[in-house]
């Protein structure tokens, strides 16, 4: 099949667009705004640009009525945010965490999501996370009448020492989670090797 994005005439029950660009591994950024208050929330449009200095990026679409969503808001004043990846183990409180609330409640308090202080930034980490990624805000980029993409410079990096195995990040030991299309996930646990040429 082929289709035209312009008219979605794909003839499918649902949009094959997120489903088609899988895994998408999910960074669950915790901020915090101008009051003290802790925002949680996933994001699956999230990934690493570059690795010097180390650079991450994840896009935020728009609440229903257009305004910014609290993690943006909360980044774009405090200049800082914390990307968790989101694993196997903590899979449910982060799709609690999706949640939509109102502006103001927190997410980490509704759900009982403990955390702990970051070293360089404000904002905690989340104390479910193996990984967690501490940024100071680079910048936005916005794509016009869909979503923000925040970009951020990682100034410190969280790894439990539990999923270390002969100095390296044991993948099977975090399984760490992804979105696919739907309401579809996939969880890493198997893991290759290919020397490139």
């Amino acid at each position: 099949m082929f289709y035209d994005t312009k008219l979605n005439n794909h003839g499918l029950k649902s949009n094959p667009f997120k489903a088609c660009i899988v895994p998408r591994p999910i960074g669950w950024i915790s901020t915090i705004n101008e009051a003290g208050i802790i925002n949680v929330a996933p994001y699956s449009y999230f990934n690493a640009v570059a690795d010097i200095p180390p650079t991450i990026m994840f896009a935020s679409g728009f609440n229903p009525d257009g305004s910014d969503k609290d993690s943006l808001k909360n980044i774009e004043v405090t200049r800082e945010f914390v990307v968790n990846i989101a694993s196997f183990d903590s899979r449910e409180m982060m799709n609690c965490s999706s949640s939509s609330l109102p502006h103001g409640v927190s997410e980490a308090e509704a759900f009982s999501i403990e955390t702990s202080p970051s070293h360089f930034v404000k904002p905690p980490r989340i104390k479910a996370a193996h990984i967690s990624f501490e940024c100071k805000y680079l910048k936005t980029v916005e794509i016009p009448a869909s979503s923000k993409i925040i970009l951020g410079t990682v100034v410190g990096i969280y790894i439990d020492d539990e999923i270390i195995t002969e100095d390296r990040v044991d993948i099977q030991k975090l399984k760490p989670i992804a979105r696919l299309g739907y309401n579809e996930y996939a969880v890493i646990e198997q893991v290759f090797k290919m020397n490139r040429p």
